[in-house]
């Protein structure tokens, strides 16, 4: 009897340790499970606050410029370029036009920088009044391009009310917002850019750029 008995617990103890790695298996698999749900609840919240932090940065430093056309006089208005945003740019062209006309009236071209917070304004009546006829009432809208963090942006063109009689502004009012903020301009082929520094003492004898024949441009305050 203590014999058969001996036999029987020595086979029952081959069985435990023989269901051991199955145990240890099972219970590994179940806290690998916990370990994945936590992972992908931390990439979860990762991906949240990285995107939160991106939407923040973008709000803080995309470009965002605010253009209001101003009456001066009867027959002087100025333009007042204010930099919305914390980033600096560089203004390149003011484009003014008639909401009835597709392509702009006027383009003056620019290179004034513009900190951020800061003003910039420019008399630009003539140049408004040569949007408009001899008599005038309606909109009339104003663009900037400009640089900044190393790309080309436009911004959308906003609209003011003006009144014109016999060539004279008789009001001038800001109508409303424009429906988008600045957008990127994406340029089409190979990039390619104009130095704004140039070495005079590279070369003996400098040449002079031709002008090309299909731009037009006007220099500001003439």
């Amino acid at each position: 009897m203590p014999g058969q008995w001996i036999n029987s617990f020595r086979i029952s103890v081959t069985t435990l340790i023989a269901y051991i790695p199955v145990i240890a298996t099972v219970v590994t698999c179940f806290f690998s499970l916990i370990l994945a749900r936590a992972t992908l609840r931390y990439v979860e919240a990762t991906d949240k606050g990285l995107a939160l932090a991106r939407e923040e940065f973008e709000r803080e430093w995309t470009p965002d410029l605010h253009i209001k056309l101003e009456r001066v006089s009867a027959t002087e208005a100025k333009v007042i370029v204010t930099n919305l945003a914390k980033s600096s740019v560089l203004l390149q062209l003011l484009q003014l036009r008639r909401l009835s006309h597709a392509m702009p009236f006027e383009r003056c071209r620019l290179n004034d920088p513009l900190v951020g917070g800061m003003t910039w304004s420019q008399e630009m009546g003539k140049r408004i009044l040569a949007c408009t006829d001899t008599d005038f009432e309606g909109p009339i809208a104003a663009s900037i391009t400009f640089y900044a963090a190393g790309r080309m942006f436009r911004t959308d063109w906003f609209r003011s009310t003006i009144q014109v009689r016999d060539g004279r502004i008789v009001s001038l009012e800001p109508s409303n917002m424009p429906a988008r903020r600045v957008r990127v301009i994406e340029r089409k082929g190979p990039e390619r850019r104009r130095e704004f520094v140039q070495d005079v003492t590279g070369n003996a004898t400098p040449t002079q750029a031709e002008p090309r024949q299909d731009e037009k441009f006007f220099v500001t305050g003439a």
